[in-house]
């Protein structure tokens, strides 16, 4: 990774245009890298055509969501030096393993095989993660890195708000997306009788304060989630966690821990992912 040439990064929407987990994972990710001295190009993935990534040969790409470029784009980038950041599953029509017996989607379900081939390396976000897409596309170039990046001034927020009293309820993310399942959750809730709260969309810290006044979190997501941001944050903020098995988080070894401990964990791994994407990147 040389610094006189920039650092493509592409992806559908970036956290100034949707503040989603993926989208604010990439900006942590861009920060640091910026931090580390390299130069960034942001482009999403619409924009993001051949001749642009032929103007830009000799740079490094790290292709995120891409479901925006088109299948010239990715054609260009078959023989440049690319790694690709997988938020879902792109490589299955349907982007849903769970629609298939353990995961495992027939061979002519598999979409993107090449662009997922021809990658330096395919990061993933958990074990859970990485072992479906393996399953999926029976390559050898895919990693995990176990857990997301967040921003040291919220990991701090979230410290200091897994310190506060908290109601004996449940929150529930509102969500108009299908497979966060907000429905399957508020009728948990009510089948347990548990009390819970709604909790709606709102800026970011608005968000996780809303969330973490509440002593426990109901997730059950009819996708896998390559992680799920939303329960690792309820987890730093001391709350307990009800979910299903579709999450890759709670099969990571450091989902025992809570508050300030799982706090230390994520500021690690600001580090290892970083020098992770730095050796991808120098193509060690």
């Amino acid at each position: 990774m040389s610094k006189n040439n920039p650092v493509v990064f592409i992806a559908d929407a970036f956290a100034h245009q949707i503040a989603g987990g993926g989208e604010l994972n990439n900006q942590n990710l861009i920060e640091l890298l910026r931090q580390n001295g390299e130069t960034v190009v942001e482009i999403n993935s619409q924009g993001a055509v051949a001749g642009f990534i032929e103007a830009h040969a000799d740079s490094s790409f790290i292709v995120a969501n891409f479901v925006g470029l088109s299948e010239h784009a990715r054609t260009a980038l078959l023989n440049k030096h690319y790694l690709i950041y997988e938020h879902d599953h792109k490589y299955i029509k349907s982007r849903n393993p769970a629609d298939f017996p353990d995961y495992e989607a027939p061979a002519d379900e598999i979409i993107n095989g090449d662009f997922y081939k021809n990658a330096q390396k395919v990061i993933c976000q958990s074990q859970f993660h990485e072992d479906i897409v393996k399953k999926n596309l029976k390559l050898t170039n895919i990693i995990n890195v176990g857990g997301n990046l967040w921003a040291s001034d919220i990991l701090e927020f979230l410290l200091a708000l897994s310190k506060t009293t908290k109601e004996d309820k449940c929150s529930v993310m509102l969500s108009d997306n299908w497979h966060k399942n907000t429905t399957g959750a508020v009728k948990f809730c009510k089948a347990k009788n548990l009390p819970y709260e709604l909790i709606r969309p709102a800026p970011y810290k608005q968000f996780l304060t809303a969330l973490g006044n509440n002593n426990k979190l109901v997730f059950l997501p009819q996708t896998p989630e390559t992680l799920s941001r939303i329960v690792v944050e309820a987890r730093m903020m001391g709350m307990s966690t009800i979910t299903n098995q579709h999450l890759g988080a709670i099969k990571e070894k450091w989902f025992q821990y809570k508050g300030e401990t799982l706090v230390d964990i994520m500021k690690e791994k600001r580090v290892e992912i970083l020098n992770t994407v730095k050796e991808i990147l120098d193509g060690k």
